[in-house]
């Protein structure tokens, strides 16, 4: 009978497979931060997210075929980076509205929404005043994903809310997005417009769809 010299103890083989392994998803990581980097600099040189793949391999010094190997298109770039921005962002509103009452803590929240995805405000960020919109539009789908950190605060605080008995019937998390897409739709076609929609109009719109009138007073 045979014996199958690879039946037995493999700790050493297994490890020597994991470090290759390992060291080439270091290399691939480095190599995607790489694109995702050199698409940063592009967008900021045009301030805009309309460029093309070439551009971006030109500036990263990598090639087309390697931009493939990680990226199945221009739109999954795009939507890497904005994952990536959403996730720095709402680290920062997270900081910045940790304290207070949670209603008070909720208008603070949808404030910095609404500057952050309106154009030439806080943020000349075109991946949230150009490619948000377009995603809602042509990639409903993809929106639940790229928005769920901000998804998931809005709802926290809107939780809380809820347990000081001041929200309308409904469920808390159906009325957490629907706070979230007033802000963050609202504040992107809120330009070149006579009179823009402002952050605080959004706010009072949110507040009277979220809690009763009697409440307030």
């Amino acid at each position: 009978m045979k014996v199958d010299e690879r039946a037995g103890d493999t700790v050493w083989r297994d490890r020597a497979i994991e470090r290759s392994t390992r060291n080439a998803r270091e290399r691939a990581a480095k190599r995607v931060q790489q694109f995702l980097d050199a698409a940063r600099e592009v967008i900021a040189a045009k301030a805009s997210t309309e460029f093309t793949v070439q551009e971006v391999v030109d500036q990263s010094k990598q090639s087309v075929r390697s931009f493939y190997q990680y990226f199945d298109s221009k739109h999954e770039l795009l939507l890497v980076l904005f994952e990536e921005e959403m996730g720095i962002a709402v680290a920062r509103i997270r900081e910045a509205t940790a304290d207070g009452d949670p209603l008070n803590r909720l208008e603070r929240v949808v404030l910095m929404l609404y500057d952050l995805c309106a154009p030439g405000r806080v943020s000349d960020q075109p991946l949230f005043a150009e490619f948000a919109q377009r995603l809602l539009v042509d990639h409903p789908e993809e929106v639940v994903a790229a928005y769920a950190p901000a998804t998931e605060y809005v709802a926290e605080i809107v939780e809380l809310i809820g347990q000081q008995g001041l929200l309308r019937e409904g469920r808390p998390r159906r009325l957490a997005a629907i706070v979230l897409q007033t802000a963050t739709v609202t504040a992107g076609r809120s330009t070149g417009v006579r009179q823009p929609i402002t952050g605080e109009e959004v706010w009072q719109f949110c507040l009277h769809a979220i809690v009763p009138d009697h409440k307030l007073s």
